[in-house]
């Protein structure tokens, strides 16, 4: 991994499929909401899921479609209830805590920047036990736009300030990668197996690219 640690003061880090494995995430939401859903409304898991994921691709990539009132309200369903009930499988992709350990001994401010409502947040921190290692968590709700907009990252900047040429920035996300490019981060590095039960994606881009953050760590 052509990092030079040297030329990075910054370390802004994304959570699900990045930090943590996106498993959790797919299972809640393309099996267990479905499932939960259909016994409520006596709906086959077909029909449920062929309902939900209409819904789920009109609003993909909107902070709607990450806050847990949002779908709470719309499913009527107590999307966090449900979350509990499968939070055993919230797991951190290896070498994650090697990572933050070693960026945080070459004194390197680290934040956590996240989609992730604050309510899945705390569920997942509490779970994980990550919290200790970041100086700040920012989730997009408290700025009131989605990673995803243009917007993000001069909202962000606004309330944690940055030099662009001096920032790495790790996400599994596509359309946020090319949101954090556009606004000047110069290191951009994808997380290309966000969920460890299927196989490593094959996706065109022009970022680094890791499979865990084995291949990230600063070399002493």
């Amino acid at each position: 991994m052509n990092v030079n640690w040297k030329e990075i003061n910054n370390v802004f880090l994304d959570l699900d499929g990045t930090l943590l494995d996106l498993h959790f995430d797919n299972h809640f939401w393309l099996e267990h909401v479905p499932l939960r859903y259909s016994e409520k409304h006596g709906l086959s898991m077909a029909e449920a899921k062929a309902e939900l994921f209409s819904r789920y691709r009109a609003i993909e990539g909107t902070l709607e479609w990450y806050c847990v009132e949002h779908w709470s309200r719309e499913l009527d369903l107590n999307i966090i209830q449900l979350k509990r009930e499968v939070a055993h499988l919230i797991a951190i992709h290896p070498y994650t805590i090697d990572f933050l350990e070693a960026v945080m001994t070459l004194g390197k401010r680290v934040v956590l920047v996240t989609n992730a409502h604050q309510k899945s947040l705390e569920l997942k921190l509490e779970r994980t036990m990550l919290e200790g290692y970041f100086d700040r968590i920012v989730s997009a709700h408290e700025l009131k736009v989605a990673k995803e907009a243009p917007l993000f990252w001069s909202s962000f900047q606004a309330i944690e300030p940055f030099d662009p040429k001096f920032t790495l920035f790790v996400d599994d996300n596509l359309s946020v990668l090319r949101q954090a490019q556009a606004f000047g981060i110069h290191w951009l590095v994808i997380a290309m197996t966000p969920d460890s039960t299927v196989e490593r994606r094959r996706i065109n881009h022009d970022f680094l690219e890791i499979n865990d953050f084995s291949e990230l760590l600063p070399v002493s």
